[in-house]
């Protein structure tokens, strides 16, 4: 039978578990992307971290002692559709968690018009209607190269290849509506990065600073 390979830990838990910020951040995305849990959240973030890390370490080298190491980098991203105009080491630390949650087949087969919600779309997908390659794919999850989702489609032998069922009706209008309906721009805090907060590394994020500078005198300035 051979070894088992050893299982490890594909994601990291917050240093700080109690977070508001955090949490209504996490709670947003669970129920814009139909996640299951906020394990699916952290397992993106270990992979965002992962490639975020990577360009980090390759910016400290000589250019000429990161040549193949980059570009080897560079061609992962943009092969699984992260990276679009910018192919540089900067795009690949300036990439968010949601860039990352846009990539899974979960969120594409929603896109496609084959569901009418994120959470139909993973309904979809575990009960065996979502093929890859005409070969059935069970895993919400699964990062999508740019190459394969072109090759996305219904199971052969799913029912929902039929455009009268209910359920195709459904996710037609339910593409229909969302084509309608324009995206509100979404206004940060004065003095709240977001965002970037969740897509930071624990060690990443910037100290809290809780003073204003403005209100201190000049003998009260720190150096």
């Amino acid at each position: 039978m051979g070894d088992p390979r050893r299982q490890k830990q594909k994601y990291a838990k917050p240093k700080r578990p109690f977070e508001t910020e955090r949490f209504e951040q996490e709670l947003e995305l669970l129920g814009s992307y139909g996640l299951r849990n906020k394990r699916e959240i952290w397992r993106h973030r270990a992979e965002l971290s992962n490639y975020r890390r990577q360009a980090r370490r390759l910016q400290a080298l000589p250019p000429a002692d990161r040549v193949e190491e980059e570009k080897t980098l560079l061609d992962k991203v943009v092969r699984f559709g992260l990276l679009k105009s910018e192919r540089s080491l900067e795009g690949i630390l300036d990439l968010t968690l949601r860039d990352m949650l846009e990539r899974r087949l979960q969120t594409i087969v929603f896109r496609k018009g084959y569901a009418s919600s994120m959470y139909h779309a993973r309904q979809l997908i575990v009960h065996g209607h979502v093929a890859l390659d005409q070969a059935r794919v069970r895993t919400p999850s699964r990062i999508i190269s740019l190459a394969e989702e072109s090759r996305l489609s219904l199971s052969p032998r799913s029912p929902l290849n039929d455009p009268s069922h209910p359920a195709r009706i459904a996710a037609s209008a339910a593409a229909e509506r969302a084509s309608m309906v324009e995206p509100e721009p979404r206004e940060e805090e004065p003095g709240r990065r977001r965002e970037a907060r969740l897509d930071m590394d624990e060690d990443e994020r910037e100290p809290v600073v809780a003073y204003d500078s403005s209100d201190l005198g000049p003998e009260d300035e720190r150096i």
